[in-house]
């Protein structure tokens, strides 16, 4: 298995795990951090083990950080 996708292994698990503690501010700050977190690495993944890989990762982590993914579809619905 190659470093990144150990990483992203890793930054799946953090993200579960984050989800899992309460929070104020329904999750926005950690999700934040998370998507920063995770767009260079899904380049990463992408650039280390091809663009098949790289739509399974991202697959997986709007799997796991679905709600920004739904607010950005209505955002541009609404444009």
């Amino acid at each position: 298995m190659s470093l990144s996708l150990i990483l992203a292994c890793i930054w799946g698990l953090a993200a579960n795990v984050l989800a899992m503690l309460p929070s104020r501010d329904n999750y926005w700050a950690r999700a934040y951090v998370l998507i920063a977190l995770g767009i260079p690495l899904l380049g990463f993944v992408t650039y280390q083990n091809g663009p098949i890989v790289g739509f399974l990762v991202l697959l997986a982590a709007m799997s796991v950080l679905r709600w920004p993914v739904v607010y950005l579809m209505r955002w541009i619905r609404g444009a």
